[in-house]
């Protein structure tokens, strides 16, 4: 999808990090080894609109049998790791060590934020993403069984409105996102919509 992006070499701070996704930008790597990241800033922008919010019903009645047992916040460096491992379906991650480590500092802040599955002992599933305001980033997820990182979506979905959150950005829309309702906004309305989010208290997670 059509973005700017350009190359930032000297340190980044969680600080940084923040006052970027307050103006529309989030950070990536070409690979997990590749060490330099780059600001993106996407002239279409994905977000899952929290009062249109959509569960095919066959997902909902796996919901309501409660497969997994759900956490929040409980193993936030385990479910950006596994985010970052290949997997048969994504031979390759934009998640480096850079990375990691800045959201794992922001996550000791309190601005970035892990739904998890749970069989057992055993982390099948999750997500995490960044909190700003009344905005939450998702960045990325994972499953290690079916319907883990869907359900941990559906769970997201509901805290954000439970605690009075405004925007869900996802970066990107995907097949798999739009059958969540996920939609394509224009930078310049993302823009105003973020703002609005973002000029808000932060809210509680």
């Amino acid at each position: 999808m059509a973005g700017r992006r350009g190359r930032y070499y000297p340190a980044i701070t969680p600080d940084v990090l923040l006052r970027a996704y307050s103006i529309g930008l989030f950070p990536m790597a070409e690979s997990a080894d590749d060490p330099e990241i780059f600001w993106v800033e996407p002239e279409m922008r994905g977000i899952i609109p929290l009062d249109t919010f959509h569960v095919s019903k066959s997902l909902s009645k796996t919901i309501r049998r409660a497969p997994f047992e759900i956490r929040f916040d409980s193993a936030f460096d385990r479910v950006i790791g596994m985010c970052a491992e290949s997997a048969p379906d994504r031979p390759s991650t934009w998640i480096n060590a850079t990375i990691r480590q800045l959201y794992g500092e922001l996550h000791c802040m309190g601005h970035a934020h892990s739904v998890e599955a749970w069989e057992g002992d055993e982390l099948v599933g999750g997500l995490y993403g960044v909190s700003l305001g009344a905005a939450f980033f998702g960045e990325s997820m994972f499953s290690r069984r079916t319907d883990a990182s869907k359900i941990c979506l559906a769970h997201l979905v509901q805290r954000l409105n439970d605690n009075g959150f405004r925007l869900l950005d996802t970066q990107f829309t995907t097949d798999h996102l739009k059958t969540f309702g996920a939609i394509d906004v224009p930078k310049d309305d993302y823009l105003v919509l973020l703002r609005a989010a973002v000029d808000s208290p932060h809210m509680p997670f």
